[in-house]
């Protein structure tokens, strides 16, 4: 069962979520959650108390700015809005989680925030990143696709869809992420040198029927970050934690366990 709670970034009031396993506690560990373009805490569904249960540690996640029942923000976003929240917002929210090592999970623009962040911060307490769909470069396809979404968000039930997440933040949710992406300078957007500095255990997720990026997120990652445990799942979309949650805990336990150290428990593995 998750915890609710609020923090503050500057005049933000951010709203957060906070998730036990449900079994022992395994490891004096947090989990921080960074979510996709258009997500916030509930939309991460069922993941999080999963995560909890499968590696046996805390989660908590959190809606930036702007996004589900956070406080709203003013538009339009800056073109380097994902670099800001990198540089300014994170470091400021981890100082005020508690002072255990962590592990930042992010899912799309999430984990590009997660890249960018273990790219150019020395977080004594950052033990690992897991990169879920990330975007380091802006691929054609992923305008096309958030070209689709535009049109499915005026003409089709999209905007309908969110609502129930977002709220009042819905425009601005929206059209944040929305206008930034479609911005023609938005076409030389890069973390790639962000990525050379990353020199802790690095697991990068992507779909390879994934419509916001190809695999060549994968491989540039890689390039820059050998030591990065790369893991492409056949068939999966854009969000495999939810289309493909088995194989994507397996991986993340197998992360946890090997790169980070946290204890296994096959008799919990074996009940479930």
């Amino acid at each position: 069962m998750s915890t609710l709670s609020t923090l503050h970034h500057d005049t933000a009031t951010l709203e957060v979520a906070g998730w036990m396993p449900s079994g022992e506690l395994r490891g004096d560990l947090e989990i921080v959650l960074l979510h996709e373009g258009l997500g916030c805490v509930a939309m991460w569904k069922q993941f999080p108390q999963q995560l909890a249960d499968r590696i046996g540690v805390r989660v908590v996640a959190y809606s930036r700015a702007g996004y589900g029942g956070s406080s709203s923000v003013e538009l339009p976003r800056p073109l380097d809005y994902m670099q800001r929240e990198a540089d300014e917002v994170l470091p400021s929210l981890l100082a005020k989680l508690s002072p255990r090592p962590r592990v930042i999970v992010g899912h799309s623009d999430g984990a590009t925030i997660a890249l960018a962040y273990a790219g150019s911060h020395r977080d004594e307490l950052l033990a690992g990143v897991v990169a879920i769909a990330p975007h380091v470069i802006t691929e054609d396809v992923t305008i096309a696709s958030i070209e689709r979404a535009k049109y499915d968000f005026l003409q089709g039930d999209l905007a309908q869809r969110l609502a129930r997440y977002h709220g009042a933040n819905l425009s601005t949710a929206f059209w944040g992420w929305n206008d930034v992406w479609l911005d023609p300078d938005f076409r030389t957007f890069s973390i790639l040198d962000r990525l050379d500095n990353i020199d802790i255990p690095l697991l990068v997720i992507q779909g390879t029927e994934d419509n916001y990026g190809s695999m060549t997120q994968l491989e540039l990652i890689q390039s820059r970050v050998p030591s990065a445990v790369i893991a492409p799942i056949d068939g999966a979309n854009h969000s495999p934690h939810l289309s493909h949650p088995n194989y994507v805990m397996s991986r993340l336990e197998n992360f946890f366990e090997r790169e980070i150290c946290v204890p296994s428990s096959t008799s919990e593995r074996n009940e479930q």
